[in-house]
């Protein structure tokens, strides 16, 4: 019944289930509400080009200005996790010797995995150290969506939808990402670890920052990459909002079992919520959970607290939700927040700015958090070696970023029932559709329409005639 107009439903979502199967061939109610709704998705993604136009700006932002000439400016970046590694790993290129404060006493190599996707594989591309990322993929092939009884409903392999599926080409743990942009950064860096800003003055000339430690030192500018709950956000700009869904999310990693292989698992229960067992390349399981709550606070509870909460929230959630509870009480690799995003007017103020989820974080619900930050390090650097005045630098780096970063956080409507439906009804039906469109008669058209939303207007600056051999 559906073939007529099958080259017309984009393949964006992931399961399946037999009875709608059914009522979709014999009901003709449901068959045009599906329909409806593919065909929205499909008028949105054909006005995408007409939204968002990133290559224009950049083209308009005239690379001609390009000049050996770079000023060495006295950098202090606050975080050592990818962004400003990342940041500073571009600096050294041109010229420069950052610091690099970082609250941890060490390396931090806890974290789930991320992707690089696009231009951040690009960017990785330009620094030269692709090869030793490939080196530690996890090797995940795709996810396969999976009922209460671990029964496959849909699948979704890597390269099924291009750079737009849940698994990316390049999947690597948080941990070997930051360590490989540790090592690449650490001999023309100084890096500092267990200490942080206390406060940080700008009176126009400089900026002296006190840090935790008592030691006082005085920088030319100072750049905060200090994730989504910014201490240099906080103090620089005053307490900027973080926009908050109803998303609660947890990380950690459990012992590997005979039912997990190299395909992540995605599984939906009743009452929102969602558990998804990613494999990885050190013989763990990556577990993330999540659910939806209207109760504000829980992220601020202890780790205790929010281990507690999870116990109870998924006891019933069915799947593998019992091996999981059992290993959350013994793991030592955990994270819970809240899933939000930082909207602000500016990521600049006096000599200070912004990079990453410091000034934008785009939330995990977009996998699109690593990138963002990797073309915002990538730019503000290439911006301060192309400008004298780190003014005009800053002015650069706002336009150039600011419409990536405005359509990179839109969020697409309903994203949290499609993701962690309430009903068993909304389960299914979600179900029938992502099993339509993981069909491979589906999949190079969506593929198609995905591929083209932005990508041919997107280009990454030339800085490259500004690096010092």
């Amino acid at each position: 019944m559906l073939q007529n107009g099958e080259k017309n439903i984009p393949r964006c979502c992931f399961f399946s289930c037999s009875s709608l199967h059914a009522q979709l061939e014999h009901d003709e109610h449901v068959r045009d509400v599906l329909l409806v709704r593919l065909s929205y998705i499909n008028e949105k993604i054909s006005t995408f080009d007409e939204e968002y136009t990133m290559q224009s700006v950049l083209s308009r932002s005239s690379m001609n200005n390009l000049t050996k000439s770079v000023r060495n400016y006295n950098i202090l970046i606050v975080g050592a996790g990818i962004a400003g590694p990342a940041f500073a790993y571009f600096l050294q290129r041109y010229g420069m010797r950052p610091v690099i404060v970082e609250r941890a006493s060490k390396l931090r190599l806890d974290g789930q995995t991320i992707d690089l996707r696009d231009e951040g594989k690009e960017i990785v591309r330009r620094m030269g150290i692709e090869s030793k990322i490939r080196e530690k993929i996890t090797h995940d092939q795709g996810v396969l969506m999976v009922d209460s009884q671990g029964r496959t409903r849909a699948s979704f392999a890597v390269n099924d939808i291009g750079e737009n599926g849940y698994v990316a080409e390049i999947e690597i743990l948080r941990g070997e990402f930051a360590t490989i942009l540790y090592e690449s950064t650490r001999d023309n860096a100084e890096y500092i670890f267990g200490d942080y800003p206390e406060s940080i003055d700008d009176d126009g000339d400089q900026v002296q920052v006190k840090f935790g430690s008592g030691m006082t030192r005085k920088f030319d500018l100072v750049i905060g990459a200090d994730g989504i709950h910014s201490k240099t956000r906080q103090l620089v700009f005053g307490n900027t909002p973080i926009s908050y869904t109803d998303l609660y999310i947890a990380y950690f990693a459990i012992p590997v079992a005979e039912s997990d292989s190299n395909w992540s698992r995605w599984y939906n229960a009743p009452g929102g919520r969602c558990i998804i067992l990613r494999p990885d390349n050190q013989n763990m399981t990556r577990v993330l959970l999540f659910f939806r709550s209207k109760e504000r606070g829980y992220e601020r509870l202890d780790v205790d607290a929010q281990k507690s909460l999870l116990q109870k929230v998924f006891a019933d959630a069915g799947f593998e939700a019992s091996r999981v509870l059992r290993d959350l009480s013994n793991t030592d690799n955990f994270y819970f927040d809240c899933a939000g995003q930082v909207k602000m007017d500016r990521w600049t103020r006096g000599r200070v700015a912004l990079i990453g989820d410091a000034g934008y974080c785009p939330s995990l619900l977009t996998g699109m958090g690593t990138n963002m930050a990797f073309v915002g390090a990538y730019i503000l650097a290439g911006e301060l070696a192309r400008h004298r005045d780190y003014n005009e630098a800053f002015k650069q780096y706002e336009i150039l970023m600011r419409p990536y970063v405005a359509e990179t956080q839109k969020l697409f409507p309903g994203y949290a029932s499609a993701i962690t439906p309430k009903t068993r009804a909304g389960i299914a039906f979600r179900n029938a559709i992502l099993s339509i469109t993981s069909k491979p008669a589906v999949a190079p058209l969506l593929k198609k329409l995905l591929d083209g939303r932005t990508k041919k207007n997107f280009s990454l600056p030339d800085y490259e005639t500004l690096i010092k051999d």
